[in-house]
């Protein structure tokens, strides 16, 4: 293969996993969740054979079994979040899970970050992010203390108002988080949160921003880039990888600009792999609890899909995947602890069932299987002698 196109559907699981009592998640299901609404309609992915992967006997199988490889996968990392999802896809297992925080930030903490911020500080809980404005967003806007937050997950955010902190100075008080958040407090992410707006009536706006933690290991990016082949992230990829291994950059703000942007790169003469994050799926349904905006997202995804495969090359492989899940009918706004899903795609590729696999990273292995790049991660086993003609 020349070209690799790995698309994360950010949170899109299917099906929760065996252990995941451990999480609090008996019974989520993302994907089926959604499929019980009435703006679910993918029929491309049916026809690809969806129903055929382990688990999905709510959706159809086509007559002639479709025409994809599919497969779920189930993770070995000790967490359901975006970082620990995406290392894993990338061949990183994270044994530990990075630190959260039910109960807020240390005070030593949030005294030295505010010190070299020279702002103050709000709230110090977890919160959901649409609630944590509307409580503390007229008294940052009067005071210019940061809002500072967390969820089940490692993140530390920070909300401030655009009027008030402009973007590009919420980045570096997001800088001196992350250089603060070490050691036993190494969170996965801080998070610029910028909103704008008047009380009662503030809204986020698309000028988020992430500052992960560098990976610990070799990844599949970093094998691809070193063997002189193209990275392309797209998305919110160059923030989860803290850049590492990656060769090009493109920020996106929507759902609807990252396919865009993806569908572009078809044009392009770039060997290598192009890695997309759809983060929609997460951030605007998952979290928020609106079965019908994630099935409506999905359909838009679906409906996309016959025009990128009409531009695929000859040596191109289409990779779809998630990296967690996020029912957005459980009783919870978090994560949710479930197998991902993995359909592959194009003219060398085959149709196949190749089961449930164990670990994330047999993605990774793939990729660089696929395109003749040599890597070994540790937990991960390429399935591309299964999918190939």
């Amino acid at each position: 293969m020349k070209r690799v196109f790995l698309i994360v559907l950010d949170s899109l699981g299917v099906g929760y996993e065996p252990d995941a009592k451990d999480f609090g998640d008996v019974g989520a299901n993302t994907l089926k969740r959604i499929s019980g609404s009435d703006k679910f309609d993918i029929p491309n992915l049916i026809s690809a054979g969806i129903g055929r992967m382990d688990g999905v006997d709510y959706l159809p199988v086509p007559d002639d079994g479709g025409y994809a490889a599919v497969g779920r996968l189930r993770e070995m990392s000790r967490g359901k979040d975006t970082t620990v999802g995406h290392w894993e896809i990338a061949g990183i297992v994270s044994e530990r899970p990075f630190p959260t925080y039910p109960h807020g930030f240390p005070e030593s903490l949030l005294e030295e970050f505010s010190r070299e911020c020279g702002r103050g500080v709000l709230c110090n809980l977890p919160y959901s992010g649409t609630d944590v404005i509307r409580d503390y967003g007229e008294e940052h806007m009067k005071t210019g203390k940061l809002i500072v937050y967390t969820s089940a997950d490692s993140v530390f955010q920070i909300a401030a108002h655009e009027e008030i902190v402009p973007p590009e100075e919420l980045y570096n008080y997001c800088r001196i988080a992350r250089r603060l958040l070490t050691g036993e407090n190494a969170v996965g992410r801080v998070i610029a949160r910028p909103f704008i707006g008047t009380p009662g009536n503030f809204t986020r706006t698309a000028n988020r921003h992430d500052f992960s933690l560098e990976p610990t290991g070799v990844t599949m990016l970093d094998s691809v880039k070193a063997a002189g082949g193209d990275v392309i992230a797209v998305g919110k990829i160059t923030d989860i990888y803290a850049g590492k291994g990656i060769t090009r950059s493109i920020f996106t703000h929507s759902n609807a600009e990252g396919m865009e942007v993806t569908l572009s790169l078809l044009d392009e003469d770039f060997h290598g792999l192009a890695f997309t994050n759809l983060v929609d799926f997460d951030m605007l349904y998952g979290h928020r609890q609106d079965v019908d905006g994630y099935a409506a997202a999905l359909t838009r995804f679906d409906t996309w899909l016959p025009y990128f495969r009409a531009k695929m090359r000859p040596d191109d492989a289409l990779i779809i995947c998630a990296d967690h899940g996020c029912d957005p009918g459980d009783d919870s706004t978090d994560h949710t602890r479930e197998y991902i899903p993995m359909i592959a795609m194009g003219e060398k590729i085959k149709a196949a069932n190749i089961g449930t696999r164990t670990g994330f990273s047999d993605i990774g292995a793939t990729v660089c299987d696929l395109l003749g790049v040599p890597y070994l991660p540790v937990p991960g086993c390429s399935f591309a002698r299964l999918i190939l003609k």
